[in-house]
Parts: C-alpha cells; sequence; structure tokens
C-alpha cells in the first residue's frame, strides 16, 4: 500500500509565504517592536561610500552588529570615525529585505568615555549657569596696559615659550611671572586653584592668565572641575582663560573675565593693547611735533610781516627805495643807449656789405679768384703735374706711351721719362 506525502507547512494565515513576505514579516516585527536606543561597540570594517554613506560594525567580545549612517546624518557628526574606536551609537535597527540583512540605522555617534564627559561637561555648565557664575556683570575689564602679568600654567609646556615669545617680538615691555602648576591629571584643577587664590593674595600683579596648549577633552578637563571654575570666578584680579586651540572650550573660558582661544591668543591680546597704546603715543607725539613746528612757522612768518612792514615804514627804507630806482632808471638808460648804438652799427654794416657786393673792384676780384681756381684744377691734371707727384710715363721707341707689360719683349728699348728728364732701359726677363 503507497503512503500518502506529508502534508505542506502553512504560515499562520494558512497559505504558504514567499522570502519577501516572509522578510517583510521581520521587518515589520524588527523595526515595529525595538525602540532607538544607544549601542556600545569597537568600530570595524569600515568604509565610506561616494554617495557619503557610512557603513561599519560595531563589535565586543560575544558579537557583531552592521550598522549604516547615511549621508544626511554622516555629514552632521564631529567623530571622526576609525576602526578600532569605542564609540556610543544612537539609532534604529532596519533591516535590508533585499539580503534579508538587519542592522542599526545610526542616528548619532560619540566616542565611548567623551560622552559622559561630555554630559558632566554640559550638567555642571546649566547649574554653574543658573548660579550667575558665568554672567557677564561679573566680569572685570582687562587693562589695557598691565605692567605686571602673572600665567599660571606649566613652566615645561610649549604653550608658556609661546606666550613668551610672542610678547618679546612684539616689544611688550611690561614684568612677566610665570606660576608653575600641573596643568592635567590628579589634582591639577585644585593645584591650579592654588596658585590662583596665591597670586590673588601676593598683590602685585595687574592681569593674570591661566591656560595650557590643547589635547584630549580628558587632557582639558581640569579646566572643567568645579573647584577651578569657582575660583576663577571668585578671582579679584583681572583674568584671561587660554585653554586649548581654538576648538576647544572650557568653563574655565565661560567663568574668566576675558577668553583666548589659545595662550598665544592671550599673548597677543595683552600685547595688542599694549602696541595700540605705544602707537597712539607715537602719534600724539608726531602730532604735538607737528603742532609746534607749525606754530614756530606761524611765529616765524609773523615776525617777517612786522619786520617787512617796519622797513617800509622808516625813512632808511624810503631812501633805499629811491637808491633802488635811481640804480634801476640808470641801468635801463644805459641799457637802451648800448642797444641804440648797436643796432646804428648793424644798420651802417648791411650798407657797407650791400656797397662792397656793388663795386666793380670787387667783381674783378671775384672773377680773379675764378680763374685761379680753375686754372689750378687744371694744372692738377696735366701729365707734368702727374709727373711732379713721382710717376714715371714708360715710351717705346717711336715715342708711344706703354700702358702694360703684356706684349714686350726682352731686349726691347723703352725710355722713362721722369719729371726731371728721360732714362733709356730694356726689357729683361726674370
Amino acid at each position: 500500500m503507497a503512503k500518502k506525502p506529508p502534508e505542506l507547512p502553512l504560515g499562520d494565515d494558512g497559505r504558504i509565504q514567499t522570502v519577501t513576505e516572509f522578510t517583510r514579516r521581520v521587518k515589520e516585527l524588527l523595526e515595529g517592536g525595538l525602540a532607538p536606543c544607544w549601542v556600545r561597540g569597537e568600530v570595524s570594517n569600515l568604509r565610506a561610500q561616494a554617495s557619503g554613506h557610512t557603513y561599519f560594525s560595531l563589535k565586543d567580545a560575544g558579537a557583531q552588529l552592521a550598522c549604516v549612517m547615511f549621508r544626511g546624518d554622516a555629514v552632521r557628526q564631529s567623530v571622526p570615525l576609525r576602526d578600532g574606536q569605542q564609540v556610543l551609537a544612537y539609532g534604529q535597527v532596519g533591516v535590508y529585505e533585499t539580503r534579508g540583512q538587519y542592522q542599526l540605522v545610526v542616528r548619532a555617534l560619540i566616542e565611548h568615555g567623551v560622552g559622559k564627559l561630555q554630559q558632566e561637561f554640559e550638567r555642571l555648565k546649566r547649574r554653574l549657569a543658573d548660579e550667575g557664575l558665568f554672567a557677564a556683570e561679573r566680569k572685570q575689564p582687562i587693562p589695557l596696559r598691565p605692567r605686571t602679568v602673572g600665567i599660571i600654567t606649566s613652566p615645561t609646556g610649549a604653550a608658556v615659550q609661546d606666550f613668551i615669545r610672542i610678547l618679546e617680538r612684539r616689544g611688550w615691555t611690561g614684568r612677566l611671572v610665570v606660576l608653575p602648576s600641573k596643568v592635567q591629571g590628579e589634582g591639577a584643577a585644585a593645584e591650579l586653584a592654588a596658585m590662583l587664590r596665591e597670586a590673588e593674595t601676593l598683590g602685585i600683579f595687574d592681569l593674570l592668565v591661566i591656560g595650557r596648549g590643547g589635547g584630549s577633552i580628558e587632557d582639558l578637563w581640569a579646566f572643567n572641575e568645579e573647584t577651578l571654575v569657582r575660583a576663577v570666578a571668585a578671582c579679584g584680579v583681572p583674568l584671561i582663560s587660554a585653554v586649548g586651540h581654538e576648538i576647544d572650550f572650557s568653563l574655565c573660558d565661560l567663568a574668566a573675565d576675558a577668553r583666548a582661544e589659545t595662550p598665544s591668543g592671550a599673548a597677543e591680546l595683552i600685547s595688542s593693547n599694549f602696541l595700540a597704546a605705544t602707537e597712539r603715543a607715537a602719534q600724539s607725539h608726531e602730532a604735538m611735533l607737528a603742532a609746534v613746528d607749525a606754530a614756530l612757522e606761524r611765529g616765524r612768518e609773523r615776525l617777517d610781516h612786522a619786520r617787512s612792514r617796519l622797513r617800509l615804514l622808516s625813512p632808511t627804507a624810503v631812501i633805499e627805495q629811491n637808491q633802488l630806482r635811481v640804480d634801476d632808471l640808470t641801468n635801463r638808460l644805459g641799457a637802451a643807449l648800448r642797444t641804440s648804438v648797436t643796432e646804428r652799427r648793424r644798420q651802417w654794416q648791411v650798407a657797407h656789405t650791400r656797397l662792397a657786393a656793388a663795386s666793380p673792384e670787387k667783381r674783378v676780384q671775384l672773377e680773379s679768384h675764378r680763374l685761379l681756381a680753375l686754372w689750378k684744377r687744371l694744372e692738377s691734371t696735366s701729365p707734368q703735374s702727374v709727373l711732379k707727384r713721382g710717376y714715371a710715363i714708360v715710351r717705346d721707341a717711336q715715342g708711344r706711351p706703354v700702358p702694360r707689360a703684356k706684349g714686350l719683349a726682352p731686349g726691347q728699348p723703352l725710355v722713362n721719362e721722369f719729371y726731371d728728364g728721360a732714362v733709356r732701359v730694356r726689357v729683361r726677363t726674370e
């Protein structure tokens, strides 16, 4: 007897489900049943797509979770992700139906450890702000030209060296005192607060600066501790807080009378006021000198004017003026006479030249000169003139000139005619 085939498995609704239908049910159950939450883990398999989406995994010792952060959320994050980084990720579960894979859709990220410190920072900030510790009316004005400045920081750090170098470079001439203290680690806040109170007790400072160079939030945390923040707010000496780099911000910055982005920025702030005052003093000095010079020049002009008027009103001045006039008229008369004589002489010369040109004797003289010139030209081209200059004329036996050597026969008689006589010769070949 043949066996019956097994019955087909059916879904809850009594029908067979496709893969897509089943995966969609899983998606609905997961996404509807799990609320958004924070997940802690280590970043691995990090890859950023050209689309702007970021894919990675969160893992711990027992499991691994696929994660995606879409472009809109990724561009708002301030935490640069890297493999091996411990983070806290906030998001909700999502199912990628094409692969049947669930993943955490991350909306926000903070570094693990930093998150707790950041929460403590915000909590303490709100509480101290409610007490009025950060109120603007509590803050003291920063002196424009402090004579003695104290800086509370690590004496071996780069921050204090930069601070001193900038003050020297900008020509600040006050007195600087470095008040040494720890700036990070256990007990740093208490030591900074104690040094701050000690500086106030000394009573020699016009301005104080407290700060250090940049670092992580853990490195800078001493400047967020309540003990130090309250000491900064209570300080009776004007105080500048200069903690970290430009992007760092501490509660001491809020409690201090002024904030500088860096210790170098604090040095520039102090020296800028000094330079501005120096520049104003220099400008005032130049303006005073200019005013004195202008007053002296006006005095000289008034004195010269008074002297001129005095000379004009005195008898001596009248006499001198008349003497000058007599001299001027004398010179003008002499010049007029010289001009008249010169003109008469020129007219006589012109008439004399015209008369000489019209004289027969003059014409005969000119023609004689012209004939003499023609005779000289004719004479210079005559054979005798040529012979006289060192040349000779070769003639044959018939007396004819021989212009070239070609055609002469050996032993042929010739006559060389010179300026002062003739010489008979015969042709000889070498």
